[in-house]
């Protein structure tokens, strides 16, 4: 380790600071998210603050003033628009204190550090309408009180930001404490543990002691990013005749490098690149000292995957007929374009106050858009959108006022952001699951103000119960209740209150937990990954155990979930 004695922090060390810390947040985002505290397969406070804070950066790399208080300034906004989930908007707030107290600076000296980070710890706890201590707020408010304790004693901003990352990591270890939860589970606050992350990003650079190379190094998520970016160009492409597809395959290979039965071929990325480009094109390699990652599309993907054998075990193997894609995507493009049609006969005027709702699955978004959901923003399971995205949507919808759905708590902050960045008004309905978001929908009147509509459809929901079937990630103790990897679970309204063998039983034993006398309607919305047959074999279970209930079926198409279910 090389460390430096430095007192001035210029603008060139602050934006290494800002991309170290993005890079830190990249690396290190699989790690964040295993410490979600519940162990659900859609645990993201890592992928949140990643994407959030690779936003800023990109905002710092691309702003024309390069003085630190411009950069601060243009790190704030990026990290503001591209927030997503509670833990990237609290990362923008401490990054919108930092950009208050640098305004004007040309540099920044330890007591310029110090009171950025209070500043930022301030605005971050102002954010939350009821802050939790035992979470990232107390991580940023001791790392700044420790950090305006030691500008007192000295002008090296290096010395300070190792009593920071100190005190951020003790603030850390310290969370099982604040918030018996992490306790139970054997768990640090994820989002903490992201800005410990950011903290020793920054210390690192200030040292000497960061990599600049680590900046550009693959993380987890860059080659699916690629792939996705690669394909979303292909998909828009409705003309092409599935029969002109030169190589028909998609194959992605994840090989563990030096592993398994089948190894016997030192990795060397020219040669192993150069054999596979010979089997296809759109070839993606991105790999780090222990894993490879591929994406090719070719007429053989055997070759492809027995290729990557030579080099370790076979981690993952996806193969998708990319032909019988096409021919879905123009499928689908001809179905819509029917539909478009018959819509043009009518009279569609834009409505006065326009519903945008967040939910994944195709047949979700076509229920929301059946019960008069102008946008539906695809996420909530898989990603959580941003705040420029909510924004985006509110602006394209053409309405004098908005209403917004976010049908998960995990977006409830983001969305709260686009409040204050719309040019309309905006209110927010606190919907925690898709199925609340649904009957909230039994409230909207498209030609009344933003804020009745919000009222309306807030006393909706008061008479839904929703459950979400799902499969534990790991081992866990919750509330009492011992959950293993592979466990189905029945999340009642945010409670896991069902641990079963299967989804199909978990399923059941949630509507017996939420029915009672007054129940009328049960809805079964199942998923992608589950056949209709299930979902009429729960339909059937259900009015066994009361004949007069209603019962629902729909394809909702989301990923992850078998099934929702609401019970009113």
């Amino acid at each position: 380790m090389s460390v430096n004695s430095l007192t001035v922090i210029t603008n060139v060390e602050f934006g290494k600071m800002i991309n170290a810390a993005s890079a830190a947040l990249a690396a290190n985002a699989d790690k964040i998210n295993k410490l979600n505290v519940f162990p659900v397969p859609d645990g993201d406070t890592g992928t949140n603050m990643s994407l959030s804070m690779a936003s800023g950066a990109q905002y710092e790399r691309d702003a024309l003033d390069t003085n630190i208080g411009a950069l601060a300034k243009a790190t704030s906004k990026g990290l503001l628009m591209g927030a997503r989930g509670n833990s990237g908007v609290i990362l923008s707030q401490i990054f919108r204190g930092f950009a208050n107290s640098m305004a004007d600076k040309e540099t920044l000296s330890a007591r310029d550090l110090a009171d950025a980070l209070m500043a930022g710890a301030q605005i971050a706890y102002k954010s939350v309408m009821k802050p939790t201590e035992g979470t990232i707020l107390t991580v940023i408010r001791e790392a700044a009180s420790k950090a305006n304790k030691v500008a007192n004693q000295t002008d090296d901003v290096v010395e300070l930001m190792a009593a920071v990352e100190d005190a951020a990591q003790q603030a850390l270890n310290s969370t099982p404490d604040l918030l018996p939860v992490l306790k139970e589970v054997g768990v640090v606050d994820s989002g903490g543990q992201g800005l410990v992350f950011v903290l020793q990003a920054f210390y690192q650079v200030l040292s000497g002691d960061f990599n600049e190379e680590d900046m550009k190094a693959p993380d987890n998520a860059e080659l699916d990013q690629m792939v996705k970016e690669l394909h979303a160009g292909a998909q828009a492409n409705t003309n092409l005749d599935p029969a002109d597809i030169k190589y028909g395959y998609c194959t992605e290979v994840m090989v563990q490098i030096g592993k398994g039965t089948t190894y016997d071929h030192q990795f060397d990325y020219d040669e192993f690149y150069k054999h596979l480009a010979q089997l296809g094109d759109s070839l993606l390699v991105i790999n780090d000292d222990e894993i490879v990652k591929v994406h090719v599309h070719t007429e053989n993907p055997g070759e492809v995957i027995s290729w990557g054998t030579h080099f370790g075990s076979l981690v993952k193997v996806k193969v998708d007929n990319m032909r019988d894609q096409q021919q879905a995507v123009i499928d689908a493009q001809r179905e819509d374009e029917a539909q478009a049609a018959k819509i043009s006969e009518m009279t569609m005027p834009v409505p006065e106050t326009a519903v945008i709702a967040i939910a994944a699955g195709d047949g979700v978004a076509k229920l929301f858009k059946s019960l008069g959901v102008h946008t539906v923003i695809s996420g909530g399971q898989t990603m959580n959108p941003s705040t420029a995205d909510i924004v985006d949507a509110i602006k394209a919808s053409g309405a004098n006022q908005a209403v917004v759905l976010p049908n998960n708590s995990n977006i409830f902050m983001a969305a709260e952001q686009a409040i204050d960045l719309a040019d309309v008004p905006v209110q927010v309905v606190k919907t925690r699951t898709v199925q609340q978001g649904l009957t909230a929908m039994m409230g909207y009147n498209p030609e009344a103000e933003a804020s009745e509509n919000a009222n309306a459809m807030s006393d909706m929901i008061d008479d839904v119960k929703s459950a979400q079937v799902t499969q534990a990630v790991r081992d866990t103790t919750l509330n009492g209740v011992e959950i293993h990897n592979g466990d189905w679970m029945g999340i009642i309204d945010g409670d896991i209150q069902v641990v079963a063998d299967s989804a199909e039983d978990a399923a059941e034993q949630s509507v017996e937990k939420m029915l009672d006398d007054d129940s009328e309607i049960v809805t079964i919305i199942f998923g992608a990954d589950t056949k209709e047959k299930a979902a009429n074999k729960l339909a059937k279970s259900v009015s066994a155990i009361d004949e007069d209930l209603e019962v629902e079926i729909h394809d909702g198409g989301q990923p992850l979930y078998p099934f929702f279910i609401s019970v009113e």
